[in-house]
């Protein structure tokens, strides 16, 4: 490795560019994981094959019917939101009405996930799909001339997309009266229940928002590798898991913060490491597991009663 890299500032700004393009779909990701996890306590381990199936909705749309991209964008977001409807009203609410153990509802959704990407490849085979590539002009800017930092149309899309529906979340999550419903339910849903909140409502609506985020990620992770195939959940899934631990469980800002650090620092490993690519991975989850024995419950981590 030249060690002059480390003091060049344009090496540094292309992969902090590149970090966090890539970090803002770990964040919009993660984000569904947080708001499921902070109203219900439970993983949702379907979120991943809502995602698969939101990406290739949104091949479909910009492939075969020729759309352009914010109908393709807005198509995707509107099928991962009736997914995630689809599974609270079959794999998790007759588990909640019945007063199901804990654990039954992770289960429940690891079967859901099977069957989803199942179905998936049984339709589309096991081949990878590209988006076409009218989609988004492929020639970057150019910042400094020759050799100057680099950044793509696509990233630019991801950042200002990923940033727009962080920021959206945000002010529906504290500024609405749905939002605020959620927040109640997530404190205590006895008690909302009293209040005379419809909790199942209120359920139903935080899916169809994580569908919603589900449906924008895979999207924006199309667009960013331009690689769709069946089996791509697996692939961002874990990696969500991490971002919700590492910023704290049912936590918007820390889902938001620890997707962006997750991709700075996996971009900075594949760059200023021999083997980068091989150990991004092991240095990112080593990450992790230090910042938690620092501070277990997160970043922004904060008790079961002020989650969400």
């Amino acid at each position: 490795m030249d060690l002059s890299l480390f003091l060049d500032p344009t090496y540094l700004g292309q992969n902090l560019v590149d970090g966090l393009s890539r970090g803002a779909v770990y964040s919009v990701f993660a984000l569904g994981f947080t708001l499921i996890f902070g109203i219900l306590d439970i993983v949702n381990l379907a979120h991943a094959a809502t995602y698969m199936w939101c990406a290739f909705f949104g091949w479909i749309v910009l492939s075969v019917f020729g759309l352009p991209l914010p109908v393709a964008l807005a198509a995707s977001m509107g099928a991962g939101a009736l997914v995630a409807i689809g599974l609270e009203l079959v794999a998790f609410r007759p588990l909640r009405r019945e007063g199901a153990e804990p654990l039954a509802p992770m289960i429940s959704s690891l079967g859901a996930s099977l069957i989803l990407v199942s179905i998936a490849e049984a339709v589309f085979g096991s081949a990878t799909r590209r988006f076409p590539g009218t989609v988004i002009d492929p020639k970057p800017l150019e910042f400094g001339g020759s050799g100057g930092l680099r950044v793509t149309w696509a990233q630019i899309l991801i950042l200002g997309v990923s940033l727009a529906l962080m920021a959206a979340l945000g002010w529906f999550i504290r500024k609405t009266r749905m939002g605020m419903a959620i927040r109640a339910v997530a404190a205590s849903r006895k008690a909302s229940q009293l209040l005379g909140i419809n909790v199942n409502a209120v359920v139903m609506t935080t899916f169809a928002v994580a569908g919603a985020l589900a449906g924008a990620a895979g999207i924006l992770v199309g667009l960013m590798t331009n690689n769709i195939f069946p089996g791509m959940g697996a692939q961002i899934e874990l990696r969500g898991l991490a971002v919700v631990i590492l910023g704290g469980m049912g936590n918007i800002e820390g889902a938001v913060l620890g997707g962006l650090i997750l991709g700075v620092v996996e971009t900075f490993t594949i760059a200023y490491l021999p083997s980068g690519a091989d150990l991004k991975d092991a240095v990112a989850f080593l990450i992790l597991f230090l910042i938690l024995w620092v501070k277990p419950t997160g970043l922004l981590g904060k008790s079961a009663g002020t989650r969400a």
